[in-house]
């Protein structure tokens, strides 16, 4: 009989890729797999998956309300289900993992996608920042098997806790773009050059506002913004005010194929964040490694591990602020220099050959084999 793996996660499960992977790892390892997190009321239908998903309708979508229901939900939840190994995705559903794999003697890992709690919509925020941090330092001293995105994260975890955390990187399987997708099929233009920022959080600090505001510096091309987060509202209103509305499109969550034709469009991909916070200093976000697989050119804000993909394969350039003019002038120039952007292109294809899960995924393989084979082992030795 299988040995059954229950992945929680805090989102509505659509566009997580990081997740996603990590489940069909484990179906591949010859694990059933359950996947649970919750359904907002605006989130889209769940694409058809190989693994079992539950999502849960909450009374509450945000908030400490919210957070207090989920992790009650979810405990209740794992108390009716026979489960063999828990696989926690980031603090804020670590609780009521952490307490079955105490009460039930169940393995554990965790999965940290960033540094939670020195996120912005944390750090600002006293008594929050303490709750987190009171529930980080009460569990992840006792986690053996854990794992996060960089390894500058990982080093911080170290330095604080004395878990070693192995670093499995946010990077997509290795894929071709579909030549079938043209930009008139998108509802995209075809004779402007397309600027492209996309994620799940686009939140505040992530650049977001001043790429609109440079919008107003930049001429026969329009800027793409794919994705959800706290900012858009603001976004919005930002580009009404500019008249920039025939130069700035926005366009919902997409599932992680659509999102992928949408991104090999694009003539130039953005990740801003600023470095205001350690989560966003020390961020590799998905953006990132879907621009490198999309063989786009990435303008790029100058952080740790960021930048050491860039320079190391040489697809993008910097901006030194976060000056709207100053983002204009760096866009326009790279627009504008076919043979710079030529080689980028040329670097990418190198990249993506290099940068992709087949390679990244056996860190992770490793460690599932690791904490299963430990916990058998412990088993056997009590019993013995």
């Amino acid at each position: 009989m299988k040995k059954r793996v229950i992945l929680t996660v805090i989102n509505d499960l659509v566009t997580d890729q990081r997740v996603d992977r990590t489940a069909r790892v484990l179906l591949d390892m010859g694990y059933e797999v359950l996947m649970v997190g919750r359904q907002k009321s605006d989130s889209m239908k769940m694409p058809s998956r190989p693994y079992e998903v539950h999502r849960m309708r909450l009374l509450f979508e945000k908030g400490p309300l919210f957070y207090a229901e989920y992790n009650l939900r979810l405990f209740f939840f794992l108390v009716s289900q026979k489960v063999d190994l828990l696989f926690s995705n980031d603090l804020d559903t670590l609780l009521p993992d952490f307490l079955h794999h105490k009460l039930r003697k169940i393995p554990i890992i965790y999965d940290s996608h960033e540094y939670f709690t020195e996120t912005p919509e944390v750090i600002h925020r006293p008594f929050v920042m303490k709750f987190w941090k009171f529930l980080e330092k009460s569990m992840v001293p006792n986690l053996k098997y854990c794992i996060t995105v960089n390894q500058s994260i990982a080093d911080l975890f170290k330095e604080k806790y004395g878990n070693n955390f192995v670093v499995v990187r946010n990077i997509p399987a290795a894929r071709k773009k579909d030549d079938s997708i043209t930009r008139p099929s998108l509802g995209l233009p075809e004779n402007k050059k397309i600027i492209l920022l996309q994620g799940a959080g686009i939140n505040i600090q992530r650049g977001a506002e001043e790429a609109v505001e440079a919008m107003q510096f930049i001429e026969n091309a329009i800027l793409l913004i794919i994705g959800g987060g706290d900012v858009l509202p603001l976004l919005k209103e930002k580009v009404k005010a500019l008249h920039l509305e025939e130069k700035v499109i926005f366009i919902s969550k997409q599932t992680p194929e659509k999102l992928f034709a949408y991104t090999c469009q694009a003539d130039l991909g953005l990740t801003l964040d600023k470095d205001t916070n350690l989560n966003y200093r020390f961020s590799l976000p998905n953006k990132l490694f879907d621009y490198i697989h999309a063989g786009i050119p990435v303008l790029a804000s100058p952080l740790p591990e960021i930048s050491r993909i860039i320079r190391e394969y040489q697809i993008g350039d910097f901006i030194s602020s976060h000056e709207p003019s100053h983002i204009a002038s760096k866009i326009n120039g790279m627009l504008l220099d076919d043979e710079q952007m030529k080689m980028y292109r040329k670097n990418l294809v190198t990249a993506a050959s290099v940068l992709n899960w087949e390679s990244e995924s056996n860190q992770l393989r490793d460690l599932i084999q690791k904490a299963v084979d430990d916990y058998a082992k412990s088993n056997k030795d009590v019993l013995l």
